[in-house]
C-alpha cells in the first residue's frame, strides 16, 4: 500500500484565462486543498508568481506532489499502525490459546495417571 509508487497519469491544464490550474486524475482532502489556499508553502517559502497573478504551474505542480507525498506518508504511517495492532492482537490469542492447550494436556495427563493407578488396583 503505496510503498511501491503510483502509476498513474496526472495532468495539469490552466483553464482559458490562465488563472487557475485544473488537476485531472487525483483526489484531494479537504485538508489538502486548504494548505494549498494558504498564502504560503509549509515550509515557509514564498509562492512565485506570474504576471498575471496565477501561481507557476512548476511552483503548484511542486506543492501539489508534496501535498500527495504527505498524505501518502500519513496513510501509510496509519496502515503500519493498524499492522501493529492486529500484530498484537495475534500475539495475544497465540499465548491464550496455548495456555488454553497446554491446561487441557495437563487435564489429560492427570486424567490418565488416574486411570492408570485405578487400573493397577485391580
Amino acid at each position: 500500500m503505496g510503498g511501491g509508487g503510483s502509476t498513474r497519469r496526472v495532468t495539469f491544464e490552466a483553464d482559458e484565462n490562465e488563472n487557475i490550474t485544473v488537476v485531472k486524475g487525483v483526489r484531494l482532502s479537504d485538508s489538502v486543498i486548504d494548505r494549498m489556499k494558504e498564502p504560503s508553502s509549509p515550509s515557509g517559502r514564498s509562492q512565485h508568481r506570474t504576471a498575471s497573478g496565477a501561481v507557476d504551474d512548476e511552483q503548484l505542480k511542486k506543492r501539489i506532489a508534496e501535498e500527495l507525498a504527505l498524505e501518502r506518508a500519513r496513510r501509510d504511517a496509519e496502515a503500519q499502525k493498524r499492522r501493529d495492532e492486529f500484530g498484537r492482537l495475534l500475539e495475544r490469542e497465540r499465548i491464550s490459546s496455548n495456555e488454553h492447550l497446554t491446561r487441557a494436556i495437563l487435564r489429560e495427563r492427570a486424567a490418565t495417571e488416574e486411570e492408570r493407578q485405578k487400573a493397577q488396583r485391580f
